[in-house]
């Protein structure tokens, strides 16, 4: 019992410190951004208390906000309903592929190069083909120059363009994760089934899938948070525009904080990107714990 308790105080000493630090850098900024939303306030001067009155203009008032929301919820959309097609491209990779460890290499390419290297890549891709955008240069040069477009720059296909540079980012991402999950699923299992006239998309259907659910769930939930928390690569590729057709909640967070200085309506709206991510975890959770009872 005794050396129970000296084991347990000797843990609680090494956790403490990074405890406290994570409590620090995580926990106390968002408890100051959700004080700094009640106040009127541009980051510098004095500040007035002003209660919920920017929650009240960021849900009726504001033009840009719900339209962000809305980009952004669609952004998460797309994202997790790639996983699935990535976990079958890992499916076929882990039978198919002898040696599929380079394969998957190269996907994840994308995600080690910086944001800003890929937004500035994709923005000369989508330039226009008087500009040597390779896109429209390679829809004239195959017949098909009434598909080109301005990809960028307008408002009605511009946030796709985005969502697609994003998913071609992560692919590589989450490919690695299913099939990191994937190989760690025992051979013996699959032979048992095969045994038992399971195999093919049968075996993965029973097998592969309830086996990988814990891994799936870690992709959702990062595709889900990860989108609502997008900001780096549209700033990069189009700042917000044009005429706000690709605001996220965050870039019209980082809008209204830094360059309309309203530091209090800015930090009202990280609150509410705040509660947004605790609540769809929450959600993604739940789902997934009643689909991983299911299939024990």
């Amino acid at each position: 019992m005794n050396v129970l308790k000296v084991s347990k105080f000797t843990i609680a000493l090494f956790v403490l410190p990074c405890l406290l630090l994570y409590v620090l850098l995580v926990f106390v900024p968002i408890i100051v951004s959700m004080y700094s939303g009640l106040l009127d306030w541009n980051g510098i001067g004095e500040s007035k208390f002003v209660g919920l009155a920017n929650f009240k203009t960021m849900f009726f008032d504001d033009a840009v906000f719900w339209p962000s929301v809305r980009r952004t919820l669609m952004f998460a959309v797309f994202s997790m309903a790639e996983i699935p097609v990535v976990l079958f491209i890992a499916i076929l990779l882990n039978r198919y592929v002898k040696k599929p460890n380079f394969l998957v290499s190269s996907y994840f390419l994308p995600i080690i190069l910086s944001v800003v290297i890929i937004g500035q890549l994709w923005k000369t891709i989508y330039n226009p083909a008087s500009m040597g955008g390779m896109l429209n240069q390679v829809l004239e040069a195959v017949g098909l120059g009434s598909w080109t477009q301005a990809w960028l720059t307008d408002p009605s296909i511009a946030m796709y363009s985005l969502y697609f540079v994003a998913l071609w980012q992560y692919f590589g991402y989450h490919l690695l994760i299913q099939f990191t999950g994937i190989q760690n699923i025992p051979a013996d299992v699959y032979e048992a089934a095969k045994i038992d006239g399971a195999d093919g998309l049968k075996a993965d259907w029973y097998i592969t899938f309830p086996m990988n659910i814990p891994i799936f769930k870690i992709s959702i939930v990062l595709a889900f948070i990860g989108s609502l928390q997008a900001f780096d690569l549209t700033m990069v590729m189009t700042g917000g525009g044009p005429a706000h057709a690709t605001d996220l909640i965050s870039t019209h967070m980082y809008n209204m904080s830094f360059l309309s200085m309203k530091y209090g309506y800015g930090s009202a709206i990280a609150a509410f990107l705040v509660l947004v991510c605790l609540v769809a975890t929450f959600i993604i959770n739940f789902v997934f714990n009643k689909v991983e009872r299911k299939y024990t």
